[in-house]
């Protein structure tokens, strides 16, 4: 068989090459699009759900616990909020309200200190706000006709605070105030030897009165 002339095995491996060439060409262009494939992607499509707790229908969202109290010091528990949130709010009447005077005890041994707080019912349906400030507390021990002591007679610093007093509530102070056993004056403020109390079983009678609404009854006492 004759030979080929070189020329046609210089055709023959340029058409080779030119095949070669091409598919490698071909391959490096799938390799691209399956790398890039720009429309995909592996992660999931980012949640639109709020990151935000969810509550449960119908549950109210909590309070600031930086809510104003009933009273300053001594404080009025849970007499509701203040009444500039409350629109429409009527101030409390002396009919509507029932103050008493309570007591952490009704005999007392020697040395102990009473202390006393005071009550407040709504006696209503209706929500009505109150001045419920130390400004307007006035906390009296007597014994008969004798005034003993007001807490009052050295008060510092009074304030003012508005409450709503919630239809159908009570709420009684936070903080008590302590009677020292001693008989109380203006001018016996700052004297370290004021008069005491006689105990011995002796009998005392506590008022209270907030608001401009005074107690209906004393609270009865004993010192030992």
């Amino acid at each position: 068989m004759a030979r080929q002339s070189a020329a046609v095995y210089r055709r023959r491996r340029l058409v080779v090459l030119v095949a070669l060439v091409l598919m490698i060409a071909a391959l490096a262009g799938g390799i691209w699009f399956v790398m890039t494939q720009p429309w995909k992607t592996d992660a999931a499509p980012a949640s639109t759900q709020s990151s935000a707790p969810k509550t449960e229908a119908g549950t109210p969202p909590a309070t600031d616990p930086a809510s104003p109290q009933a009273s300053d010091d001594p404080a009025v528990d849970a007499a509701g909020p203040d009444p500039a949130e409350t629109p429409g709010v009527v101030a409390c009447v002396a009919a509507d309200v029932d103050v008493k005077a309570v007591t952490d005890a009704e005999t007392y041994a020697a040395g102990v200190m009473p202390k006393i707080s005071i009550s407040l019912t709504n006696k209503t349906d209706k929500d009505c706000t109150l001045n419920v400030g130390s400004s307007m507390q006035k906390f009296t021990v007597t014994s008969g006709q004798d005034v003993w002591w007001r807490s009052t007679d050295c008060q510092t610093d009074p304030s003012d605070q508005i409450a709503t007093l919630a239809a159908g509530a009570t709420v009684s102070t936070k903080t008590p105030v302590v009677w020292d056993r001693t008989r109380s004056s203006v001018d016996t403020c700052d004297k370290p030897n004021r008069p005491r109390a006689p105990g011995g079983g002796a009998s005392y009678h506590v008022s209270v009165s907030i608001g401009g609404f005074d107690s209906a009854r004393s609270q009865q006492i004993f010192l030992r």
